[in-house]
């Protein structure tokens, strides 16, 4: 079986980075943990590898994957066409074709037996069996003779569950009501459930007595439900229900695939009129979980969502154009934060979206396998497969700060580098930092770590006082996120400076005509600063008419001594409170 996934944090713009064209890839098996510097080969890191195959089908109903017996099935779909059989596509998990399952009828869900050993294939008109390890049909039930519109498919406490539209007619299926069936032990038994238009069923071994069912929207269900079912020994219990649209209609939802978690706690359903495209709910009362995922990338629309077999994980498909990432996998607890890994598809070698439930994990999380499309008839299985291992970081030394005085208003860099275990990321990540002070928490803008694990955050503070860093590290590709770094500044003021130039000799019948700039450091001041002008002679002092300062920072003052001999000029500015004083003095021997 497959190794297990640690977290991951790369963002990858293109799965044609990792693609190797000569061979099937598998993740590179990591050597001991021990420190090492990001300069190590990139070579020597483990990548994500992405097997593509394209499909010879021309529609999607579904997929399974059967962990035990290292199979996919894939099967085509011509919904509301029942003159096309549907075939189903065998795969094995490195990519290569090993069957082919010719269903009768056009095919549209399928489930897997809690052992394993049996594939429900559910079509417009029946419900077959088949020995996964044979492809051999075992049993068939007929259950709709309308044989019109596609149903879906699930396996929950002992039971294979399905849905159907008895005696639809030709092109009523997108809003036809829906009956929730079981069959158990041959017999077929109603569930008691309906839905106006197509319902979407989940279900996973681990959590075997749940059943998620969402209903899709339609003209007939402008506020589609979604509901948990409790399936134990074959029952039919329907758990919480919950639907989304605002008392104006607004935030209906538009389910295009839904996961329950292994341990039955969470629901995630990809909303393609969610903005964050993803919603994560609590599955005892389907209230919104107390933390989400991140919001999708911009022009990205949900279509799909699982989770992996040890719950560690959540993959997220999407439909969206050009280098604009169409699947997501991340920590499927959303506190744990980090990068999502990121696969853009992107056109005749990839598809360019991922096709609604087409998202399905290994059981041990080794592999996800995804189906995409470029929106006509093509369609392609990819198999990713994460790296296997994951290592420590950590920020090797404190924070320094340059300048060593930080001044209000003016850059300060904080340096400090990052240590890696194990493996050196191939692509060197980023650090993202914030400040807090007196006025609240600030964001600062993320940092790229160069090749050495060095970096610099940098930042202009813009009050007096203690203001306190907090640098963060969310882990890359192969390593786990470090452990915060703080450090606490003292911010001063921004110093000020005076400069004069008068002349040493000047008459006392001409006067004296003295010359200045004024500079400023730190926030800007606003417009015509005024200086303070005093002037000592050998009567006293006394403070003369105050001086504006000029845009440039230039200013004039002329004076007529009242006596002769040295005069002194003073000319000072208080400061304000972003800003310190400064003053300045010129003498000048003044003659007759």
């Amino acid at each position: 079986m497959g190794r297990q996934l640690g977290l991951w944090g790369a963002s990858l713009r293109s799965v044609r980075q990792y693609r190797r064209t000569a061979a099937i890839i598998a993740a590179g098996v990591l050597g001991a943990a021990g420190l090492v510097g990001v300069t190590a080969p990139a070579a020597s890191a483990a990548t994500p590898a992405d097997v593509a195959v394209r499909l010879q089908m021309s529609s999607f109903g579904s997929m399974v994957v059967d962990s035990e017996h290292q199979r996919v099935f894939v099967a085509d779909n011509w919904t509301e066409n029942s003159t096309y059989s549907g075939n189903i596509l065998v795969y094995d998990f490195e990519g290569r074709r090993i069957g082919l399952i010719n269903n009768y009828f056009t095919t549209s869900g399928m489930a897997l037996s809690a052992d394993s050993s049996t594939l429900y294939v559910a079509d417009v008109s029946t419900v077959t069996s088949y020995d996964t390890q044979t492809l051999k049909s075992t049993a068939t039930t007929y259950v709709d003779s309308g044989r019109r519109c596609s149903r879906a498919a699930a396996f929950s406490g002992g039971s294979l569950w399905y849905t159907y539209a008895p005696d639809a007619y030709e092109g009523s299926c997108a809003t036809y009501t829906r009956n929730l069936v079981s069959v158990r032990g041959g017999s077929v038994a109603g569930g008691g459930w309906t839905g106006a238009g197509p319902l979407s069923l989940e279900a996973v071994p681990q959590a075997p007595n749940k059943l998620v069912v969402a209903q899709s929207l339609n003209a007939a269900a402008s506020n589609p439900y979604l509901t948990v079912i409790d399936t134990t020994d074959g029952s039919s219990v329907r758990g919480p229900e919950r639907r989304f649209a605002a008392a104006d209609g607004s935030g209906a939802l538009n389910t295009k695939d839904t996961a329950l978690s292994p341990d039955g706690t969470k629901v995630a359903v990809a909303d393609a009129n969610y903005p964050g495209g993803t919603r994560l709910l609590n599955a005892d009362d389907l209230s919104d979980a107390a933390t989400g995922y991140q919001a999708l990338p911009d022009g990205a629309k949900s279509t799909a969502v699982a989770f992996s077999g040890d719950g560690k994980y959540i993959a997220r498909g999407a439909a969206a154009s050009g280098s604009t990432p169409d699947l997501l996998i991340q920590p499927a607890d959303p506190d744990q934060g980090g990068t999502p890994l990121e696969f853009a598809f992107e056109g005749d070698l990839d598809g360019n979206s991922v096709v609604p439930e087409g998202l399905a994990w290994s059981a041990d999380g080794s592999r996800l396998f995804a189906v995409t499309t470029d929106g006509v008839y093509g369609r392609w299985l990819h198999i990713v497969t994460p790296p296997a291992e994951q290592y420590d970081s950590r920020f090797g030394t404190g924070l320094t700060q340059s300048p060593s005085a930080a001044v209000v208003g003016e850059p300060l860099g904080l340096r400090g580098k990052l240590e890696f275990d194990g493996t050196a990321p191939a692509t060197p990540g980023q650090v993202t930092a914030v400040r807090k002070d007196a006025d609240g928490t600030t964001e600062l803008a993320p940092v790229k770590v160069a090749a050495d694990g060095s970096f610099t955050v940098l930042d202009v503070p813009d009050r007096v006082g203690e203001a306190t860093y907090t640098v963060s590290y969310l882990g890359d590709l192969t390593h786990r996120p470090a452990t915060d770094i703080t450090k606490t500044v003292q911010v001063g003021k921004a110093g000020s400076k005076i400069t004069l130039s008068a002349p040493a000799e000047a008459s006392k019948e001409a006067g004296v005509e003295i010359t200045g700039t004024f500079e400023a450091g730190g926030p800007a001041l606003s417009a015509g600063t005024s200086l303070k002008v005093r002037r000592t002679d050998r009567l006293g002092t006394g403070e003369l008419t105050s001086v504006t300062v000029g845009a440039d920072g230039t200013f004039r003052i002329k004076d007529l001594p009242r006596t002769t001999k040295t005069v002194t000029y003073e000319v000072s500015w208080a400061g304000d409170d972003l800003h310190e004083g400064a003053t300045a003095s010129a003498a000048v021997i003044v003659g007759r």
